[in-house]
């Protein structure tokens, strides 16, 4: 038996936060009320974060959901 493909989760949280007056991670952090290390995590793709810190995140920048993560299914 093979592997079974990964489905991935991306996210465009560094853009956002560029396009927005060049936020930290830290300012990001205290808006969504999560740490800093926790921030990075997420915009690393270390961290999936719960569905409402990611709400959360979406709402800081005044996107839907969808704009700040892109959902890959699995291939195959």
């Amino acid at each position: 038996m093979g592997r079974k493909p990964k489905s991935t989760i991306t996210n465009n949280i560094r853009r956002l936060r560029f396009e927005h007056d060049a936020m930290t991670q830290q300012q990001l952090a205290d808006a969504i009320g999560v740490t800093r290390q926790t921030v990075n995590a997420i915009e690393g793709n270390k961290y999936s974060p719960s569905l409402e810190v990611a709400f959360r995140i979406a709402t800081v920048f005044g996107v839907p959901l969808e704009h700040v993560f892109e959902y890959t299914p699995p291939s195959g």
